[in-house]
């Protein structure tokens, strides 16, 4: 029997897949990844400063200037006046109003949170320390409003704006003394800052009190309970000083916009919320600190000399944080939220708030002609500066205040004059008096445009020579240290 072999059968061919073979899921390089952390933490940290965020403010109010006075004006006021939003909720607003009424309730949760904080664990808890820059910001609103009702008698419908030229930007003026100012005594800026934030309360209240027409007090109720269950949320998580979570990430932000949204259609300003739920954020120590480094302790980032990062070192310097100190719900919310205010939020509202047509020299000499134009201007430059000045001294000599023995006259002088930029929240209160009404709108847009920007140059010449003046007398001591 012939020997037999099996012969294998030559396999088919594989048919070709009908789909694309996926490639494989490559990660960036460890140190890329690392650069890109480092340059989001840089720009947040120059976002954080007042002088990038005041110069923000300018680029986007002089664009604005600039737009609405060029071919493009068409354009810039078709995005501003463009509508959305859910009609059902009342939300259906154009653009100008969304910058307005809900990303300006962002800047005024940090005021708020600030505001807090000075009052708890900063200089205001001091009543003798507090008594001065509270007055201060009293006065320097109570004389600009009568220097504005005095000017503007006699013309019609503008009593409505006497609120207009009596708040203080804090941006802005915050950035004026960072460029100007650094060698003045910290006491100067700490008095500034806590003038500033002490005036964006009042203004709130006065929009509140006189800026509202009609009052849902059905929404208003939601628009409070709300707010009590965030500030409630809010003080759980700063017993442990963990912000992180589902709570923080998911219920704490829904109850924000719940909060907005009720106190919009309640017909009380949407701002007001915000100030509300940034008193209801904890500010001292937590309990039990977390175990995670202060802030922004990343592994790969610097140290100085005492051992802290050098994102917490910068965030001690410009926020006068304790050293040593654990971050706080307070600390985390306003380094996570800051660089969102200052760089987006103030911004798109002064572009959306500060574009009018001035038509050349005739419009603005027919702007200065009308008397709410006037009335604003002085009320910033001369109103603000003799009230802050005259409550200051005056207050100080009565509770013995021991400000005057550590800043002399002329940095008073100074920061009276500084005190006069007012422009997000006097545009805000000027969008709310004469909203309806184009002409007198255009007049106020160039009143607190003009108001600002005099009341700026004058602080800036100032508290330039005072700066020189101790930057002298800084060397004048290092040379005799030194011998």
């Amino acid at each position: 029997m012939p020997h037999t072999t099996d012969t294998v059968a030559p396999t088919p061919p594989r048919r070709a897949s009908q789909f694309r073979r996926l490639r494989p899921y490559r990660k960036r390089p460890r140190g890329e990844r690392r650069e890109r952390r480092r340059e989001r933490r840089h720009l947040a940290a120059l976002l954080r400063t007042e002088t990038v965020g005041g110069a923000l403010l300018v680029i986007a109010a002089v664009a604005a200037l600039v737009m609405a006075n060029s071919p493009l004006a068409g354009a810039y006021a078709a995005a501003r006046d463009w509508q959305i939003g859910p009609a059902s909720l009342g939300l259906h607003l154009s653009i100008g109003e969304w910058t307005a009424d809900g990303l300006l309730a962002l800047f005024f949760f940090l005021a708020g949170l600030e505001l807090k904080r000075e009052f708890v664990v900063g200089e205001l808890r001091d009543a003798r320390r507090a008594a001065v820059p509270v007055a201060a910001a009293v006065g320097g609103m109570a004389v600009p409003a009568v220097v504005y009702i005095v000017v503007t008698i006699g013309e019609q419908g503008a009593h409505i704006g006497w609120a207009i030229p009596t708040a203080t930007d804090i941006a802005f003026a915050l950035a004026v003394l960072a460029v100007v100012g650094r060698h003045l005594p910290s006491a100067l800026r700490t008095f500034l800052l806590t003038l500033a934030v002490v005036d964006d309360l009042l203004a709130i209240v006065v929009i509140a009190l006189f800026y509202t027409d009609h009052v849902d007090l059905a929404l208003l109720g939601v628009a409070l309970i709300a707010i009590a269950a965030f500030g409630t949320l809010m003080q759980l998580r700063g017993r442990s000083g963990r912000i992180a979570g589902v709570t923080g990430w998911v219920v704490l932000p829904l109850l924000a916009l719940v909060a907005w949204a009720a106190m919009h259609g309640s017909g009380v300003h949407a701002t007001v919320a915000g100030v509300l739920m940034g008193f209801t954020v904890p500010v001292r120590k937590p309990r039990r600190a977390p175990r995670r480094r202060a802030l922004d302790g990343s592994a790969d980032q610097g140290r100085d000399g005492d051992g802290r990062s050098t994102g917490t070192a910068e965030y001690d310097a410009v926020r006068g944080a304790s050293r040593r100190q654990a971050p706080t719900i307070a600390d985390r919310l306003d380094r996570a939220l800051r660089p969102l205010s200052a760089g987006v939020a103030v911004p798109l509202f002064a572009f959306f708030a500060a574009g009018v047509t001035v038509g050349g020299f005739d419009g603005l000499r027919s702007a200065f002609e009308n008397r709410i134009t006037i009335g604003i201007v002085a009320g910033l430059v001369v109103g603000k500066a003799v009230g802050i000045f005259a409550a200051t001294v005056v207050t100080a000599r009565l509770v013995r205040s021991p400000l005057l023995r550590v800043l002399g006259w002329p940095d008073l002088v100074g920061l009276a004059v500084l005190g006069g930029v007012g422009f997000t929240v006097s545009l805000l209160i000027g969008h709310l008096a004469f909203g309806g009404d184009a002409a007198h709108a255009a007049d106020v847009q160039i009143g607190v445009a003009t108001g600002s920007l005099v009341a700026a140059a004058l602080a800036a010449l100032l508290l330039g020579a005072r700066n020189r003046h101790y930057r002298i007398r800084e060397a004048a001591l290092a040379r005799g240290a030194t011998e």
